[in-house]
């Protein structure tokens, strides 16, 4: 039974070792073209300037102005006549991120005319944890908003200073950027334009403090509530891909009312001329993105002013110019676009053909082509061009002698920039041109393949993808392409195009040699759900003439892990804490049945109970569907059952809580079997540490021989209580617990080196160690184990003793090592902080630190006789399981209730050992 345990868990930390592969590194190489400075850059400090308030802003923050070389040394004093940029890091950044931006920036203006350019300021959050530790948030957003107006006072010198600040704000940075408008006294006109970059909108991440859900819920509440009066500020949102592991693109959707267009989200490989997925941090430096974001900022200059525009339809022209779709010409600008034949007559030619293609000599010459509409009009019913260079596409009413030309080059989009000049055209009938299939089922695993094959010519092919529009699904895509084209021709373009959200990814391929077949692989993943099945993922080929495409979809295993991992991870620690909590339970049991402790490994082997945990909390999420059920719920006063943020971009809140979806809860048993893989093997980790260190510590220690090594007398354990209570509220509870957690395996070392000393005295006879590791022992050794507490200490019931209360002990360290996982944030948090303040204000743990470091001293001395003579123990053995399915209903989306669970079922088990 043993083997086969080992061999199961063996396989799901293998599942689990696949979906973080998958997660990590399954996606593109970095296709980011690297920043760099041509100067030494310069930060100066603008803390002179800035109101200090002492009850809202720390010391440790700051504010510079960046600058390089001559302009550096022009901004010493401070005049500055630019147009403000402020740049805010997120989670450990640096102020110094805003190089990159300040750099591109500054370069850029001295080669344009009139003396525009940016003055790119930084702010300096001490590279706090915000992420995870959630009470500093309220303090960056109060510096953020003395900093923007320390920042407009710097302009007062000019005749038209600017009125507002243009925010750049990373990963949190752009989370404190939206927060911005949560303050009362904040003045709306001081920000106009907010661009975050993968800053996590929609929830946080991980929520290991109350404080970090309560900020998000004040935001979300400010911008959905108020969504009227904050129409005219303008926010962008990037995600930056796949290669982003910590902030899923999903989650920097924003979390707006439906239909405001100066609200937008997109992904990185969505955005024209950038097109490549970057991780989280070089979103900030990735060139072809930070250019996008300047050259919106050179284009939303006012002329007259040289500063920012006021216009809000302005800004939203711009951002879907450079962000959205990249045509010829921006939204509003205009051409003659009057053309005689008469003035070029050699330049224009008739095509009468259904297809054209056309490249321009070295050279280089002016060409019109002229096509017959009217003799095309019912035959077909699109007419296609691509180049690969910005060509003006125009739509002509023609006469003999004049032609009235109509401009049609906002409607076009750009794909791809290759230096050479070509133009290919052809007349479409769309229903020809598309094509739908089913994808494969989710749990095909890749034995079932759907394929297509486009035998018929064209430039533009569409590939309706049915039924794919969840993020659980993920597929490898095969382009096979057999051709017989000539060299000049354009590239192949594949382009996965999803109607609902801005997640497009594109694939160039170009065209080695002629005749010789090609195979292109992609990866068809989302990082958004469709709510309905009203539309489905598009696969659209951008392909040569005369080639014949092959189009093969299944499912990839090791990516759908992947997805699952990176959409419902938060549920993995969850589940890892409730295995541990029913092997505690099973402790429980084998000690209130045979007064034995059963081995941690195969108490903890048995904590995969997803018939008993995951139904209760299935049908729990089914009732509550109801609305009889729900008005019972409410007057109950029970919270929301948590579930994890919405994957789709649409969606609304209630009260801070994410609408539910079904797909999470019918993936529970999976994610079950990955949170008992990491507690079963964590354990027997933590076994190896133990018996690993105990080797080396044993020197240090007289030879035990008794159950009760490593226990504290009533007056000691009052001292210490007392000590780490006092400790933890002038410093960091996290500290205090942390302390106790230690002081509690030391515990369970001299437990593991009194084991060792027993059994070497003993020297035990073959057949009695047989005996001890099968488990199984006769009516007499059962007897004599329970009379074993009036003999000798060198006995063999002395060391059965001091085994069970090690078995008991090591499941014990187990759960206490989770509450001080989830408290390890808070304590980096103090540390990197204790130059400035020697206390923690706020803190998460404190409220709860002072009954955790109780339960631990008193646990320190428990031992299974005590437990077994405990009149509350068979009440306490039924605890965990009730208490796992209210882990699981209330703790994904609040991982810090796991340590409050985690405490009501040890308060009792320390009872146990009192009374």
């Amino acid at each position: 039974m043993k083997v086969v345990t080992v061999v199961f868990y063996g396989f799901a930390l293998g599942l689990l070792a696949v979906a973080l592969q998958e997660l990590l590194n399954g996606f593109e190489e970095n296709r980011c073209s690297m920043t760099y400075m041509f100067e030494y850059p310069e930060y100066r400090v603008s803390r002179r300037n800035i109101r200090i308030i002492a009850e809202y802003v720390l010391q440790s923050y700051g504010l510079y102005l960046y600058g390089e070389g001559v302009y550096a040394q022009e901004t010493r004093a401070l005049k500055l006549t630019g147009a403000p940029v402020l740049f805010l890091p997120g989670n450990a950044g640096s102020y110094k991120q805003a190089r990159s931006l300040g750099s591109v920036a500054l370069r850029k203006a001295e080669n344009m005319e009139g003396g525009v350019h940016f003055n790119v300021f930084t702010v300096d959050f001490n590279e706090e944890l915000v992420a995870l530790y959630g009470g500093s948030l309220v303090q960056q957003t109060h510096f953020l908003h003395e900093s923007i107006k320390a920042i407009l006072r710097l302009y007062k010198h000019l005749k038209t200073p600017p009125q507002s600040v243009v925010l750049v704000g990373h990963s949190m940075g752009g989370v404190v950027a939206r927060a911005l408008f949560t303050l009362p006294r904040f003045n709306t006109s001081l920000v106009s334009l907010i661009i975050t970059q993968a800053s996590p909108h929609l929830a946080p991440v991980l929520a290991l403090d109350p404080y970090l859900l309560d900020f998000y819920s004040v935001v979300r509440q400010r911008w959905v509530n108020r969504a009227n009066t904050l129409r005219n500020i303008t926010v962008l949102s990037v995600g930056g891909g796949y290669r982003d592991y910590q902030v899923r693109s999903g989650l920097t959707s924003l979390p707006c009312p439906t239909g405001d267009p100066s609200k937008l989200s997109l992904v990185a490989t969505a955005v024209p001329r950038t097109w490549v997925s970057t991780d989280h941090l070089s979103i900030v430096w990735c060139k072809e993105l930070v250019l996008a974001t300047v050259r919106t900022f050179f284009d939303l200059i006012d002329p007259e002013t040289r500063q920012f525009t006021d216009d809000p339809e302005k800004r939203i022209a711009v951002i879907n110019h450079h962000f959205i779709r990249h045509p010829v010409r921006m939204l509003g600008e205009t051409q003659d676009t009057s053309i005689s034949m008469l003035d070029f007559p050699e330049s224009w030619s008739e095509v009468n053909t259904l297809r054209l293609a056309y490249s321009t000599p070295k050279e280089g010459q002016v060409k019109y082509f002229l096509f017959a509409l009217s003799s095309r009009r019912k035959a077909y019913s699109h007419f296609y061009c691509r180049s690969n260079n910005l060509v003006s596409f125009q739509h002509h009413c023609a006469n003999l002698v004049i032609v009235h030309a109509v401009d049609l080059s906002e409607g076009t989009e750009l794909l791809l920039s290759l230096p050479q000049f070509t133009v290919e055209c052809e007349w479409q009938r769309q229903e020809s041109q598309t094509l739908s299939v089913p994808v494969p089922h989710v749990l095909s695993f890749g034995l079932t393949v759907s394929d297509v094959t486009l035998n018929s010519s064209g430039l533009l092919h569409t590939i309706e993808m049915q039924h794919f529009h969840q993020v659980y699904q993920a597929f490898r895509i095969n382009v096979a392409s057999q051709c017989k084209v000539h060299k000049d021709r354009l590239s192949s373009v594949y382009r996965i195009k999803v109607p609902w959200f801005r997640e497009d990814t594109l694939t160039t391929v170009r065209l080695v040699m002629s005749f010789m077949p090609s195979l292109t692989e992609i990866s068809g993943m989302l990082h958004t759900s469709r709510r309905d099945n009203t539309s489905s993922v598009l696969l659209q080929l951008h392909t040569a003439p005369n080639c014949q495409y092959k189009v093969s979809i299944r499912t990839s295993l090791p990516r759908v892990l992947g997805q699952i991992l990176r959409f419902c991870g938060h549920m993995v620690p969850v589940y890892t804490a409730v295995t541990l909590l029913l092997a505690c339970g099973g402790q429980l049991s084998s000690i209130l049945k045979s007064r034995r402790a059963a081995d941690v490994s195969q108490v903890v082997g048995k904590g995969l109970q997803p018939h008993k945990v995951n139904l209760p909390a299935y049908i729990l999420h089914i009732l509550l569907g109801c609305s009889c059920f729900q008005e019972v719920w409410s007057i109950l006063g029970l919270p929301p059952m948590d579930v994890l943020p919405p994957t789709f971009p649409d969606a609304t809140f209630h009260e801070g809580v994410a609408a539910a979806e079904e797909w999470p809860f019918l993936l529970s048993p999976l994610l079950y079997v990955m949170g008992a893989a990491v507690a079963y093997w964590a354990s027997t980790l933590l076994r190896l540490i133990v018996r690993l260190i105990s080797l080396i510590v044993a020197p240090l220690h007289r030879p035990s021989v008794s159950r009760d090594c490593g226990t504290l007398r009533l007056r000691t354990q009052i001292l210490i209580t007392l000590c780490l209570t006092v400790m933890g509220g002038m410093s960091c509870a996290a500290l205090s617990v942390c302390a106790a957690c230690l002081l509690h395996l030391y515990r369970v070392l001299r437990l593991q080196m009194t084991e060792r000393s027993l059994s070497h005295m003993l020297n035990l006879a073959p057949q009695m160690h047989k005996e001890a590791e099968n488990g199984t022992v006769d009516a007499e050794s059962k007897n004599r184990s329970r009379e074993c507490n009036g003999t000798p200490l060198l006995s063999e019931c002395a060391l059965q003793e001091v085994k069970d209360d090690l078995q008991i002990h090591l499941c014990l360290s187990s759960l206490f090592t989770l509450p001080v996982m989830l408290s390890a944030p808070s304590l980096i948090h103090w540390i990197r902080n204790l130059r400035y303040a020697t206390q923690l204000d706020p803190d998460p743990y404190w409220p709860h630190s002072v009954p955790l470091i109780i339960v631990y001293v008193l646990l320190i001395n428990c031992n299974t006789l005590k437990l077994s003579s405990s009149k509350f123990l068979p009440l306490t053995s039924c605890l965990p399981l009730p208490l796992a399915i209210t882990m699981v209903t209330f703790s994904p989306l609040h991982l810090y209730r796991v340590t409050y669970f985690l405490l009501a079922a040890l308060s009792p088990l320390a009872l146990c050992c009192l009374l």
